[in-house]
């Protein structure tokens, strides 16, 4: 994103500006020896939570909480879709595969139809089918052509392994162990979906615009070439069955019966996510598929959430080199940022001069960030001569890269750091001061409300001229 520049120190050149007023300096004489640069401190800031694009839940609650509607939220983070009806009722959600035994059982009676279609009333109970698929009828076991759907009773659901699940299970015999399928209807399955997506405290609306978000995310993704078409985990949507109910999440998607977005016709992939940090991104950038709905945006409803802003994290050369598992220390960081502004690719260089790139995932995985809208930041300061004589200008010279509001601070007689020079870095981070030490000061390089190097000038006494 940008290069690091080792900027002499000129005489007669100033940037930014001084004193405790932080008034612009005039320009003068300053010391002219070159400034080696200081040990860096790398900065690391970002916020949000997930990837970033389409519906952000934490964003939704605001808008909710500022009575929006859930058409509202829809249309702000998926702006051009439109709502319309889903096309299909019923999904076959894949609950277990490759299994040795399922355990089934009900409160009530139950049946079960075999592959030729025959309809067996089953006792209450439970019962443990294997994949030669024999099951207690009239007292003995017999075995029933495949496959099994076992349907439950009046007023009662069925439980597989103890949980209980609407609709159907069907039992299949795939590679010699038992496949697992719940067949219930589209809105069924959202109630065991939904509450575990969003807390069912939340205002309706953001539920509501939740329930539409992952119908539509549901059939946009229903899986291919399979005797199923969801799975139960989160390469489609975690679905928990009726345990995780409840009521508030229930009317939400009972509000919305049916409801999907469309965009041209065809049913919306509605991703979502918890935490935009104040940006969307795009669909492009993240999943490298320019969708038309799912473009990065400003989104100032995240100031809601408590992911909207990360605490900074500081890095030496050899902390950060650690957590990337480098045999070395980290000189240099470069940031190659993506359209809709999140990192790329990051590339770290070592002491020896080798380079490493990393994509942004990388980063993230890492570092155990919360997502990839992050900022890693540079910090570095020169080491200037001693100044010629008291209040005689010296000029500072450094890196600020990829960081907010960097400033130059002086250790003042009580010990309190007090404000110099607030910076104005050029585009590729490097910046040049000036500051006039009337006796020997100790200053700091700080931004992000974090401290980076510090650097102390020597200013001759009359003693020692």
């Amino acid at each position: 994103m940008m290069r690091r520049v080792l900027v002499p120190i000129l005489s007669f050149l100033l940037v930014g500006t001084a004193g405790a007023s932080l008034a612009v300096e005039p320009s003068g004489p300053a010391s002219t020896a070159p400034a080696p640069l200081s040990a860096p401190v790398y900065v690391l800031t970002g916020g949000g939570y997930g990837h970033g694009v389409g519906l952000n839940q934490y964003g939704a609650l605001a808008q909710a909480k500022a009575n929006r509607s859930y058409r509202d939220i829809l249309a702000f983070y998926y702006p051009g879709t439109e709502l319309t009806k889903a096309p299909v009722a019923k999904v076959r959600v894949l609950l277990a595969d490759g299994r040795p035994s399922a355990r089934l059982s009900s409160i009530v009676p139950y049946f079960v139809k075999d592959g030729s279609g025959l309809v067996t009333e089953l006792p209450a109970g439970e019962i443990t089918v294997k994949p030669d698929l024999r099951v207690l009828v009239d007292g003995k076991p017999t075995r029933l052509p495949g496959p099994l759907a076992f349907l439950p009773g009046r007023g009662a659901l069925l439980q597989f392994d103890g949980k209980e699940y609407r609709g159907e299970i069907r039992l299949s015999v795939v590679a010699g162990a038992l496949q697992v399928i719940d067949f219930l209807g589209l809105d069924a399955y959202l109630l065991g979906v939904v509450p575990g997506e969003v807390p069912k405290e939340w205002p309706a609306a953001a539920l509501q615009a939740q329930a539409v978000a992952a119908r539509s995310y549901a059939l946009a993704s229903i899986v291919k070439s399979k005797p199923f078409d969801l799975y139960s985990d989160t390469r489609s949507q975690v679905y928990y069955g009726v345990a995780a109910e409840a009521p508030t999440t229930s009317a939400a998607v009972k509000v919305t019966r049916g409801q999907i977005l469309s965009y041209s016709g065809k049913v919306v992939t509605a991703f979502y996510y918890s935490s935009s940090g104040g940006r969307t991104a795009s669909s492009k950038d993240v999943f490298g598929v320019d969708t038309p709905y799912l473009q990065a945006r400003e989104d100032p409803w995240d100031a809601l959430s408590p992911y909207h802003r990360w605490v900074p994290r500081t890095f030496t050369a050899a902390t950060l080199g650690q957590a990337f598992r480098l045999s070395g220390p980290v000189v240099d960081v470069k940031v190659v940022p993506t359209e809709s502004g999140r990192p790329l690719s990051v590339t770290l260089t070592k002491k020896t001069g080798a380079t490493v790139l990393l994509r942004a995932a990388d980063v993230r995985a890492a570092l155990a960030l919360r997502s990839t809208a992050f900022r890693l930041g540079l910090l570095r300061v020169g080491r200037p001569t001693p100044s010629p004589n008291p209040g005689m200008p010296v000029a500072v010279s450094g890196v600020a890269r990829d960081v907010t509001t960097p400033l130059l601070e002086k250790l003042g007689a009580q010990g309190a750091w007090l404000p110099a020079v607030m910076l104005k870095p050029r585009p590729d981070g490097t910046f040049l001061a000036t500051v006039r030490p009337k006796l020997t000061t100790t200053y700091r390089l700080v931004a992000e409300d974090v401290v980076g190097p510090a650097l102390t000038i020597t200013v001759p006494t009359e003693a020692t001229r």
